[in-house]
């Protein structure tokens, strides 16, 4: 987000990344999470389930019809995405619920490979599953939401067999230059003539000076869920930074953070998720990864805007935002069990960097695995939602000293590469062992077991 200051006797909060102001407080309301028409503008969606009837109705009907194996909760399921491709194939590319949520899997906490047997194998816990009222599928159990097909094939397309592998996967959401250009303007049009009676048309003005924001999507193809998700996380969290989202944890927001007097004049503050580059362990033979810890970051970067629209560098740090994201790091594993877009997002960055391990050490090759389905768009689709292009302003105006300060901007940026690179030693051979110890005898036709 960015920050810019005038000498008026409001604290305006102008929020590049997001949608028009709501609240999820109101009884029986909860964010679904995004909706994006046909234009492309992805705005927030809502909806209601007083007493939580409606997602009780829907367990109930999933514990009725899920195979008892898939129900029992598992701390180590293991899927072999080389036997699940043969298995999709041989039903003609169709998928069951059982291979699209991947055996109810939550998260992709180890990869093994068997060139013996010709299988990558992605591990994790799991449980059976439910579809809720926001249309999220989450463990009947935990609430937390599965790892899906569709992304685990994204994030192999963007580590293919063949070719090199995408350096950044990730989006940005940002004002134009034309409508920071305007907003400056408009800043020093209505100078420290501004008063309380003004902060309606200060908002207004704000809002409709800066127009939508440009969404960018980078590594991947913006048509797809894994687009989708990457957007929304990026755009709740900034709610979440000026006050216009309660989270569902205890957490200070930079709006409660910020001492305008404090921000250099025409500052910006950009907050990005970031893997935890650190969070990685690799096996001495290569064959084997796990993924350690939470595996997310939101890291803070400084620039300023000139009165034509253009940034660069600032130079300084800002100490709210600092403490911000640092804040929301700390607390992203009970923001993640909480608010399942952010479980989303970590699975989605434990994907890509599974999928930039098969690549980096040849899993490929040393399975004989092509991915010849799973890799092709016409054979097995993925690109097939709309993609998110833009997003409106939103402003939240909070009386707060003497002046104004508009803060914008930010994104996600997954370097998975990067995460191999920093690696840590399985320097006690844990992962190694894990590894022999999770042998492949499976039935013809199997391809998940606990």
């Amino acid at each position: 987000m960015s920050s810019r200051i005038l000498g008026v006797s409001a604290l305006v909060l102008v929020a590049l990344a997001v949608s028009a102001a709501w609240t999820p407080s109101c009884l029986g309301q909860v964010a679904a999470g995004v909706a994006i028409d046909a234009e492309g503008v992805l705005r927030t969606k809502m909806f209601a389930d007083p007493g939580g009837r409606l997602l009780q109705e829907r367990t109930n009907a999933a514990r009725a019809s899920l195979d008892q194996k898939l129900l029992r909760p598992s701390p180590m399921r293991k899927i072999s995405i080389t036997r699940l491709e043969k298995a999709i194939a041989d039903r003609g590319g169709i998928v069951t619920d059982e291979m699209r949520y991947l055996a109810g899997l939550q998260r992709a906490k180890y990869v093994f490979c068997y060139p013996e047997s010709g299988d990558i194998v992605v591990a994790g816990p799991a449980e059976g599953w439910v579809t809720n009222p926001a249309g999220r599928v989450v463990g009947i159990n935990s609430g937390r939401p599965v790892v899906q097909l569709e992304d685990l094939v994204v994030a192999l397309r963007a580590f293919p067999p063949k070719g090199k592998g995408t350096p950044l996967i990730g989006c940005s959401i940002d004002p134009t230059a034309e409508g920071l250009a305007a907003m400056q303007q408009f800043l020093q049009n209505i100078g420290s003539y501004a008063t309380p009676g003004h902060t309606q048309f200060i908002v207004n003005g704000l809002r409709s000076n800066l127009g939508l924001q440009t969404v960018r999507i980078d590594g991947v193809h913006p048509n797809t869920r894994f687009a989708r998700i990457l957007v929304e996380a990026d755009y709740r969290m900034k709610l979440i930074g000026i006050g216009l989202e309660q989270p569902p944890v205890r957490l200070v927001s930079y709006v409660d953070r910020a001492n305008p007097a404090q921000v250099s004049r025409n500052a910006m503050q950009r907050w990005f998720f970031t893997p935890d580059y650190e969070s990685v362990r690799v096996a001495d033979d290569r064959l084997a990864m796990e993924l350690v810890g939470d595996g997310v970051k939101l890291v803070g970067e400084d620039e300023l805007v000139t009165d034509e629209g253009q940034r660069f560098a600032a130079g300084r740090s800002n100490k709210a935002s600092a403490a911000f994201v640092g804040s929301f790091t700390q607390k992203y594993p009970q923001l993640a069990e909480r608010s399942p877009v952010y479980a989303e997002l970590r699975n989605l960055i434990d994907l890509a960097v599974t999928a930039a391990f098969i690549q980096e050490e040849d899993l490929y090759g040393k399975t004989r695995w092509s991915m010849p389905l799973l890799g092709n768009e016409a054979k097995f689709a993925v690109e097939r939602y709309t993609a998110p292009r833009q997003v409106e302003t939103a402003v939240n105006a909070i009386w707060k000293g003497n002046r104004l300060m508009t803060p914008v901007g930010g994104g996600v940026s997954i370097e998975a590469a990067r995460a191999l690179r920093e690696a840590q030693p399985d320097e006690k051979g844990e992962v190694a062992r894990l590894r022999k110890q999770t042998p492949v005898h499976l039935a013809e036709g199997q391809w998940w077991w606990d």
